[in-house]
């Protein structure tokens, strides 16, 4: 079991306030103490009971049949390795052809689909995301 010990380095310390204080408020002293011998010899210890994990299985069977996994969404944007035609206006590669590398599948992404093409941009670049509607699948 691995431990961290900072006794040796934070053997006690002393806090003080840095506000200015009123002459009609008390003052006070707080000290914060590590103790000095490292402590080792008490443990936690976690075990699973078997009923624990028994009872979700009974709640499963308990309807005669298993919970059926949620149907997979369908697809987002098009196949991978798609030709596709760009249609945003200020890309390079606008009214060119290029195919679909991969697809992010999350629905939030703002530029999910990665497309790479034959000739590179002046910065020697062959790939770019691009929207769903930037893009026009090529038949």
């Amino acid at each position: 079991m691995a431990s961290c010990s900072m006794a040796s380095a934070a053997s006690g310390f002393m806090l003080t306030p840095n506000v200015a204080t009123n002459g009609n408020t008390t003052s006070r002293t707080n000290l914060v103490s590590f103790p000095l011998k490292n402590n080792n010899t008490s443990r936690l210890v976690v075990r699973a009971s078997e009923e624990a994990a028994a009872a979700p299985a009974a709640a499963a069977t308990a309807d005669g049949e298993p919970p059926k996994p949620k149907p997979k969404p369908a697809p987002i944007g098009p196949q991978r390795g798609t030709k596709v035609k760009i249609l945003r206006r200020e890309s390079y590669w606008y009214k060119g052809i290029g195919s679909v590398v991969a697809v992010d599948q999350d629905p939030k992404s703002r530029y999910p689909v990665v497309v790479r093409f034959q000739k590179v941009n002046y910065a020697n670049v062959s790939t770019n995301n691009y929207a769903l509607d930037e893009i026009e699948e090529v038949k």
